[in-house]
């Protein structure tokens, strides 16, 4: 048996393969409320070493999108307790990624009607998904947000610990605070969107600010053997570019260094795109040289890699570094108890019978057993 396939030590979570769930947004907890469906589809896979859920929004206002659910009402909590105790009943570990969406939202989906905040004013060229009064869903443009003042910014980061205690207390066993795809915490680190003159912008110094008030918080509460962070050093998701983003990633995971931290998950190349993705940097992103750096300021929590893996790489990766897990997003996504078979090949294009899938459109909220056909992944979380 390969590597991939034995028990590994993540910060403070054991888990008995080094085959880790990537999250997927899926828009189906209406009310941010998990449901049946959302515990039968982790429960699934819960023969993976660790699940990362969907991006779960830290507070109404962190909200982007129709139907995600979230760590801010009683009713939602009590859905995730289904959920981490349907994945722990299958010998599973779960984490939820902790997400604050900036800019990238719609005023419908806020508190009151009111804009979006982020580091700027600037409205970003993206979409977000909302469902219309018949149940259909549509894509429509984000709306102008309003820069967040400083004197806001503790209160955000006081939300992210209070959703942190309210994880653990519905039985994740840990967290990962989504720094990365052009949302909040990205849209303060990018210098192409935050345009900010105060303690939070200028300087790659002020920028990371933010992210790493986020980690401390966040860390205090709970330890940082059960803290994570996701980062995307150049996928151009929500129009989040900078100048020289070799210079300001190798910034933050030196700073990230200083916690030990469960996991570092970098997104190598476009979000659920090309992998060689550079983002027009000359010379191409190095995440060879960002490792080497986070390693050299001190840093060895597990360095968590993504996009575009399948069966060999992700062994491969693994075998070279034994403390970095795997990470086959499409194969766990379209079929449950991949990590029960590691002298096959996880599963194919097609997901096979019985298998449990989600209709869209004007079935949203419904299940149903698949018999032939392929399954599409949304690749938003």
């Amino acid at each position: 048996m390969n590597k991939l396939f034995e028990p590994a030590q993540i910060g403070d979570i054991a888990v008995r393969n080094r085959i880790v769930m990537a999250p997927l947004t899926r828009n189906r907890s209406p009310g941010a409320i998990p449901n049946d469906l959302n515990v039968e589809y982790y429960r699934q896979r819960a023969t993976a070493g660790l699940i990362i859920t969907e991006a779960t929004a830290i507070t109404h206002q962190g909200q982007g999108y129709a139907d995600v659910p979230g760590l801010y009402k009683k009713e939602a909590l009590d859905g995730w307790k289904r959920v981490t105790d349907a994945v722990h009943a299958g010998g599973g570990k779960i984490v939820v990624q902790m997400w604050h969406v900036g800019r990238i939202s719609h005023t419908t989906l806020q508190p009151n009607g009111g804009k979006p905040v982020s580091s700027t004013n600037k409205v970003a060229t993206a979409k977000t998904y909302l469902v219309n009064a018949d149940g259909t869903g549509s894509f429509a443009e984000t709306s102008e947000p309003r820069a967040l003042e400083t004197s806001e910014i503790p209160g955000i980061i006081e939300d992210y610990r209070k959703a942190t205690r309210a994880a653990i207390d519905a039985g994740f066993d840990g967290v990962e605070i989504h720094g990365a795809n052009g949302y909040l915490l990205d849209q303060f680190l990018r210098d192409g969107v935050n345009d900010r003159t105060d303690r939070y912008g200028g300087s790659i110094e002020n920028r990371a600010r933010f992210t790493f008030e986020v980690v401390h918080a966040v860390t205090r509460e709970i330890g940082a053997g059960r803290t994570a962070i996701r980062i995307s050093p150049v996928t151009p998701s929500g129009e989040s570019y900078d100048s020289d983003p070799q210079a300001l990633f190798t910034y933050v995971v030196e700073g990230l260094a200083r916690y030990d931290l469960a996991y570092v998950h970098v997104i190598e190349g476009q979000t659920g795109g090309k992998r060689d993705y550079t983002q027009g940097t000359n010379p191409p992103f190095d995440y060879k040289d960002l490792r080497q750096a986070y390693e050299k300021a001190g840093g060895h929590a597990n360095w968590m890699v993504n996009n575009g893996y399948d069966r060999q790489m992700a062994i491969d990766a693994v075998e070279r570094r034994p403390r970095r897990p795997g990470r086959l997003r499409q194969a766990l996504h379209r079929q449950s108890g991949s990590g029960r078979t590691p002298a096959k090949e996880p599963a194919g294009e097609h997901a096979g019978p019985g298998h449990l899938l989600w209709r869209r459109g004007k079935g949203l909220h419904r299940l149903s057993t698949a018999r032939k056909g392929r399954l599409t992944v949304r690749r938003t979380g």
